[in-house]
């Protein structure tokens, strides 16, 4: 789910980013530099979506661990 997150995530924002940020500049008349504009970079996006990676497998582990450490007894009993 985390992999999948990032893979739709990372494009998806940078196509927002793409639209919204020229129209808001439109709608106050103002020119905004390059640096504001061109944000993302290579390097850049191969460490979000790792990131993103990271971190959907830091929060799974815990609940993972604590679920194979049941018997199926207790599965059984809380269900």
């Amino acid at each position: 789910m985390g992999a999948l997150g990032s893979l739709l995530g990372v494009p998806l924002g940078i196509a927002a980013h793409r639209v919204v940020v020229p129209r808001m500049a439109a709608g106050v008349d103002i020119t905004l530099p390059r640096s504001m504009t061109d944000v993302w970079h290579a390097p850049l996006l191969g460490l979000a979506a790792l990131a993103g990676v990271v971190i959907a497998v830091m929060g799974a582990l815990v609940p993972a661990r604590r679920a194979a450490r049941l018997t199926v007894a207790e599965v059984l009993h809380n269900e």
